[in-house]
Order: C-alpha cells, then sequence, then structure tokens
C-alpha cells in the first residue's frame, strides 16, 4: 500500500535550518506534483512549496528566498530545506503526493495522497 512517511522535524532556534523529507513507499508507477504544506492550531493548512514532475517550483510569499524544494525521483522523495527559519515558521508541516500507485482490490490509481505530519518549532 502505498504511503508518504516524513523525517526531520524538530526544535531549531530562530535563524537556523532544519530539512524535511517525505519518501513514498510501497507500489509506485509515477509520481506527479508534490508538495509541502503546514498548519497551525486554529488554522487552515497552507500551501508552503510545490514542485512539480518536471522540477517547476512554487512558493509561499512568506517562505520565499529562505526555503527550497526539491525532489529525487529515483528515491520517490520530496524535501524541503528550510534555512532562516522564524518562530511564525513554526507548525506541523505535512507532504502531499500526487501518485499513480497499486492500491488493494482496486488495481492502479492515481490520488493524492498525504504524509503523517511532523511537528517544526522554531524557539529560542
Amino acid at each position: 500500500q502505498v504511503q508518504l512517511v516524513e523525517s526531520g522535524g524538530g526544535l531549531v532556534q530562530p535563524g537556523g535550518s532544519l530539512r524535511l523529507s517525505c519518501a513514498g513507499t510501497g507500489s509506485i508507477r509515477s509520481i506527479y506534483a508534490m508538495g509541502w504544506y503546514r498548519q497551525t492550531p486554529g488554522n487552515q493548512r497552507a500551501l508552503v512549496a510545490i514542485i512539480t514532475s518536471g522540477g517547476s517550483t512554487n512558493y509561499a510569499d512568506s517562505v520565499k528566498g529562505r526555503f527550497t524544494i526539491s525532489r529525487d525521483d529515483a528515491k520517490n522523495t520530496v524535501y524541503l530545506q528550510m534555512n532562516s527559519l522564524k518562530p511564525e515558521d513554526t507548525a506541523v508541516y505535512s507532504c502531499n503526493a500526487d501518485i499513480l500507485g497499486l492500491v488493494p482490490s482496486t488495481g492502479w490509481s492515481r490520488r493524492a495522497y498525504w504524509g503523517q505530519g511532523t511537528q517544526v518549532t522554531v524557539s529560542s
């Protein structure tokens, strides 16, 4: 069964850096767009960055110049390099991917998957 497994969250001081990873596991034929979202208590989940299968990227204005999204298709993995972190970046970060994968009892199908979420806390 297809899953997205995240890693790399944690506690960091303002101005510090973290790198998040999100790996697709299971029977995967293709991965299309991949992205990172974040959510704080009482707020809706918001797009942070997205990367297409062709490598085009788009970022939320609040993270432009500080965050970089990248992907390694050989590893079915998307990364989010976060530099110059600010307290307002504190959130649960979740990855999302559009995947053509093998679904039990359904066969090959294309759908969106979400990771389990990882906490990023920026505090001194």
